[in-house]
């Protein structure tokens, strides 16, 4: 049985949403308190990758979540005016490493606190797209772009998952109150 050939249209152009014109923005905290209480949230640290060509880009991040399971998509924040953005616009996929505890030089190398050469740290593959693989990563996603949101300083990208690899025994390295957390295991 062969495949039937389907051409998939390309991802949808950006829809673009202004908070800061929204009403309500005037009473909004002071971004300090805002970031203060976002600060007490547990969340997974992972690494959103793309690649163009040569050029393959990545950033840290903790807004990263599951969309929908059917079909299976997620959605990741990224800051809009960045090499990353441009490179996923460009590509028209992404993928996730979602970081093991052990990996903190892995996060720290792509949250801008580590060598120039980001993808130097650690054991980077590429998936059969040749987006960027982690080997150690608890939880990898490869992902076609399937829409984005732009909101003032980020775009929100959604992605059909068309790869993963897990592996559920590795923990995962965890981001709260500034610093890197480990799960209780008891």
């Amino acid at each position: 049985m062969t495949k039937p050939n389907i051409k998939f249209p390309p991802a949808s152009p950006a829809l673009a949403l202004t908070l800061a014109a929204h009403p309500a923005a005037v009473d909004a905290v002071p971004a300090s308190q805002f970031t203060g209480a976002m600060s007490t949230l547990a969340a997974s640290v992972t690494v959103v990758t793309a690649r163009s060509g040569d050029a393959q880009y990545g950033r840290t991040v903790t807004a990263m979540l599951s969309l929908s399971a059917e079909p299976p998509a997620v959605i990741v924040s990224i800051t809009r005016d960045t090499e990353l953005a441009r490179t996923i616009d460009e590509a028209g996929r992404f993928s996730l490493s979602v970081l093991a505890q052990g990996q903190e030089a892995v996060a720290d190398a792509f949250a801008g606190w580590g060598p120039e050469d980001r993808f130097s740290v650690d054991d980077w593959q590429h998936w059969p797209s040749g987006q960027p693989l982690l080997a150690g990563a608890v939880t990898s996603l490869d992902c076609v772009l399937a829409g984005a949101i732009v909101m003032d300083t980020h775009t929100l990208y959604a992605g059909i998952v068309t790869h993963t690899r897990s592996f559920p025994d590795r923990a995962p390295l965890i981001w709260q109150r500034r610093g890197y957390r480990a799960l209780d295991q008891s």
